[in-house]
């Protein structure tokens, strides 16, 4: 459906908990950009003006020690509830009349209403009044919210009331009080809590999927209006405090910049090719790693292999046939690995080995297997180590391995090594660049576009290469029944070209994989940006080849490192027919 919803002059915006926190600094962005009027709703008292003993003064302690001294004086004896609800009134009142100015700064219009948006006498009471001096209401920001984060059974009905009637009963009261036939745009803040779900917040995540479920409905019925529901991550503000910040990047959970944020709401009230009704901003939600037992267990889990789903094939081809990377066959173990114990990651790839490759011919399987099995796990350093073997059956019914590796997740991974070798200065000795180095002269490299990625050599000697790349993502459809998760199987191959191009350069031979002693992962191997791959040669046999791949950004910090890659030695003409 095409918008054309552009925001004009004449344009009023409601903004339910518009005057405090985050939905108060995206208005305040929004009056910046564009040319519009705010009505802004809360709940909390705007006080005139202060009293005596609290003028000038800002720092908290200061503050609630003149609170404690202003009722004693008073009569009354101060209780530590009694002085942090005062406390809290005055800060707030502070925090919207800042707010207020800094919208009123930018030339917009703007008026404040404290009220509860779950009372609907009072809102449509105060609406109508402002209403008829500031105009009709063109735009709704329904940001208002609360929360009241326990586990499920020990939440009460008053918390359930209290988290769902303001988004939900909120809104309903909202649209009442304004024409839908005038409404240009209808925003609501909704949570990734809602799309994924998320611990001691049941009643939270309903309410916002309810949200994100109006959206759709009001979009069908006023489809002239743009509607969107934005499913927002965690912001950087005052409800993700430093601890929870900590607990977040442990768990890979990236939090939005208020700047970023603000601006992507900018963006999305803008008018756009095509509608789209949710849209999720944020990290998704990764649960908390749950506690270990001491039981191992085994798994078989089953997988049929196709050429159709896996588009990327055709561009892994081998004397004609599609070939099934290892490094995709690892990241298959891996995933399986994670997919067992939510919240822990992959840090460790051991002893993997290259059996019997799996060619996409008439040797191709009718079904493959995967056996995982626990060897151990540590209960208190919160690891678990997996040998992993991955097979299929003859037509005559005997069993062919074709790869294996042992596998350990942690739920802590170590933080990342700087790479102390680290050398970028070029030396101009190998000029290809690019996909010269994947389709012209003797350094070919066989792979298509799903590999490609090497941007130029930066230096080679007999020891050592070192390479810029780019892995552009292929989109989840190529990436068929392999998608990426930690491990980046596609980004991971492309960084073992550069001992391809050393072994063309110097000795006109190619490789292909055996085994490795070790794969560590500390962070995710970047998309659609730029990383190095260090490559070290260890040894340099007749019909083998062992090297050492450290992936790193450009100060040395080490995203992963493959260790003890052996490879066997391949003449060229072998390679004829490639992809």
């Amino acid at each position: 459906m095409t918008t054309k919803t552009a925001i004009t002059s004449p344009a009023v915006f409601l903004v339910s908990g518009g005057a405090k926190g985050i939905t108060a600094q995206c208005a305040i962005k929004l009056a910046k950009n564009q040319p519009c009027k705010f009505i802004l709703l809360g709940r909390s008292a705007l006080l005139e003006t202060e009293p005596e003993w609290a003028k000038d003064c800002f720092e908290e302690p200061i503050l609630k020690k003149r609170i404690m001294e202003h009722l004693i004086v008073s009569g009354e004896k101060p209780t530590p509830i009694g002085v942090q609800k005062i406390y809290n009134k005055i800060a707030s009142s502070r925090e919207i009349k800042q707010n207020l100015a800094e919208i009123k700064q930018t030339g917009a219009e703007v008026e404040y209403l404290d009220v509860d948006v779950t009372n609907a006498a009072e809102l449509t009471e105060k609406l109508t009044k402002v209403v008829q001096q500031i105009g009709n209401i063109t735009g709704v920001i329904h940001g208002a919210g609360n929360l009241a984060d326990k586990l499920i059974e020990k939440k009460t009905e008053q918390d359930f009331e209290k988290v769902y009637s303001t988004k939900v009963q909120g809104l309903e009261n909202i649209l009442a009080c304004v024409n839908p036939n005038q409404l240009k745009h209808l925003v609501l803040f909704s949570s990734i809590a809602g799309f994924y779900g998320n611990i001691g917040q049941a009643d939270y995540a309903l309410a916002n999927e309810v949200l994100n479920k109006s959206a759709h409905l009001i979009k069908q019925k006023y489809p002239e209006c743009h509607v969107v529901a934005i499913n927002w991550g965690g912001w950087d503000s005052g409800m993700v405090t430093p601890e929870l910040k900590k607990e977040f990047a442990r768990r890979g959970i990236e939090i939005i910049p208020v700047d970023v944020g603000t601006q992507m709401l900018v963006k999305e009230l803008n008018p756009k090719r095509i509608d789209t009704t949710q849209v999720i901003i944020g990290s998704p939600l990764i649960p908390p790693a749950a506690p270990l037992t001491t039981e191992l267990k085994t798994y078989r889990l089953r997988r049929k292999l196709t050429l159709e789903a896996n588009p990327f094939l055709h561009d892994h081809v081998i004397a004609g046939n599609p070939v099934l990377p290892a490094t995709c066959a690892s990241s298959w173990i891996s995933d399986s690995c994670q997919s067992l114990y939510p919240g822990y990651k992959t840090f460790l790839l051991s002893d993997f080995r290259f059996l019997k490759g799996i060619t996409f011919n008439e040797t191709l399987a009718d079904e493959y297997f995967l056996d995982l099995e626990e060897i151990s796990k540590n209960i208190n350093t919160f690891e678990i180590e997996f040998v992993g073997k991955i097979w299929s059956k003859t037509p005559e019914g005997k069993i062919k391995y074709h790869f294996s590796a042992r596998t350990k997740l942690m739920r802590d991974i170590p933080e990342a090594p700087t790479y102390e070798s680290l050398n970028l200065i070029e030396d101009n000795i190998i000029t290809d660049t690019g996909k010269s180095l994947y389709q012209n002269g003797d350094l070919s490299l066989f792979h298509g576009l799903s590999f490609q990625g090497i941007k130029r050599v930066i230096n080679i000697t007999p020891e050592k290469i070192t390479t810029e790349c780019f892995w552009q993502d292929i989109g989840k459809v190529n990436q068929g029944q392999f998608p990426i998760d930690w491990v980046n199987g596609f980004a991971t191959d492309l960084s073992t070209h550069p001992l391809w191009i050393w072994l063309t350069h110097f000795h006109k031979e190619v490789c292909l994989p055996g085994q490795q002693e070790a794969y560590e992962q500390f962070a995710r191997i970047p998309c659609n940006e730029s990383f190095y791959v260090s490559c070290e040669v260890r040894e340099k046999k007749s019909s083998s080849i062992s090297a050492d791949f450290f992936i790193h950004d450009i100060n040395g910090k080490i995203y992963s490192q493959i260790i003890g890659t052996k490879g066997i030695i391949l003449p060229l003409k072998l390679m004829q027919g490639k992809k």
